[in-house]
């Protein structure tokens, strides 16, 4: 064989066999997926909308005072990584809005003067902001009656046994994954509590909506006025404060919430590039919350997103400079081979 033609073969060889090796790099990155309750608006959604460096309300600047502006920024990451259905155990009473996560302490402020979405008793669709989507199960909590939003919100304060919706595995459209359920009689100021349990991970995501039913003094907790109206954040809002957001997205925007990502039949979801090696399923995600039990400290944020379907930059910049090299490789091979070709062609 003409030593061209030989290094040619070679080269082409090497490109084939370095794209798998990059593909099988790519499949084996963990995922990520945030998002937060955004009808009937989460407290964290709505500071947000209000603006992290000035926010409008007494409750959002209140928030800002305590925890500072990052945690609005980090608006979709209300998280536990290593949940897997354990939420009663790992969030102590005082602590649900943050999910006892430290950059999130100020949403856990008892006041009653959290902006709130009116709502009435009976249907009502539920629209969950999504970042990142996820196959997972959705679990929405309602205050009992006679709940005190003045007070601090503890488990004993939601009505575990009938949760107002339950949802697997919807379908997210238009950035947002929405889910019907059933308001029960309630009057004045309450609170939703949304756990979204992914299912391909132990990951489980966590948002307090404050509402306000009809009636007695609605809007007003115990010794306190009314509460203002909840607004989202527009999707110029969010795309503006991306910048300034350490939660990590993988590359997951918008447009990824726009579409059916099945596992299954999506080559191109998230789910589908978990690999069995580094999956780890979660028995928990259509099960119901656990029973009330030692109070542990929570799994924020700090730990090592490894272990929780995310991971931090230094994996992904290895495995994207695996794909490029791969990428890079495969153009240089064939460049080389079509001038072998040539030459060969022209030497004839």
């Amino acid at each position: 064989m003409p030593a061209r033609r030989k290094a040619a073969a070679v080269a082409s060889a090497a490109s084939v066999g370095l794209i798998p090796a990059a593909l099988t790099l790519l499949s084996a990155a963990p995922a990520a997926a945030h998002g937060s309750m955004g009808d009937p608006v989460s407290r964290v959604a709505q500071c947000y909308a209000e603006g992290p460096e000035s926010p409008k309300s007494d409750a959002c600047r209140a928030a800002v005072a305590a925890g500072g502006t990052q945690a609005l920024y980090d608006w979709n990451g209300i998280r536990i990584g290593d949940a897997n259905g354990r939420h009663q155990e790992l969030i102590p009473d005082g602590r649900l809005c943050s999910a006892n996560n430290d950059e999130f302490k100020g949403l856990d402020l008892a006041r009653a003067d959290w902006p709130a979405t009116s709502v009435d008793s009976g249907a009502y669709t539920f629209k969950y902001r999504v970042t990142a989507p996820h196959k997972g199960t959705f679990k929405v909590y309602l205050t009992k009656a006679g709940y005190d939003p003045a007070g601090t919100l503890a488990w004993s304060d939601l009505d575990l046994e009938h949760p107002v919706a339950t949802a697997t595995d919807p379908v997210a459209s238009g950035g947002f994954y929405s889910f019907s359920g059933t308001l029960p009689e309630r009057s004045g100021k309450q609170l939703l509590y949304a756990v979204w349990q992914r299912s391909d991970s132990p990951e489980a995501f966590y948002s307090c909506s404050d509402v306000t039913f009809p009636g007695a003094g609605a809007g007003a907790g115990t010794g306190a006025g009314a509460a203002p109206s909840a607004s989202a954040p527009s999707e110029e809002q969010i795309e503006d404060g991306a910048d300034k957001s350490t939660v990590e997205h993988h590359g997951h925007g918008d447009d990824d919430a726009a579409t059916t990502t099945d596992p299954t039949t999506d080559p191109t979801s998230d789910a589908a590039t978990v690999t069995s090696a580094t999956a780890e399923p979660s028995a928990a995600a259509g099960t119901p919350l656990a029973a009330d039990g030692p109070k542990a400290a929570g799994a924020g944020s700090g730990e090592s997103l490894a272990e929780t379907g995310g991971d931090g930059s230094a994996p992904s910049l290895a495995v994207g400079g695996a794909a490029v090299l791969a990428l890079g490789a495969a153009l240089l091979f064939g460049s080389v081979r079509r001038r072998a070709v040539s030459g060969g062609r022209h030497g004839r």
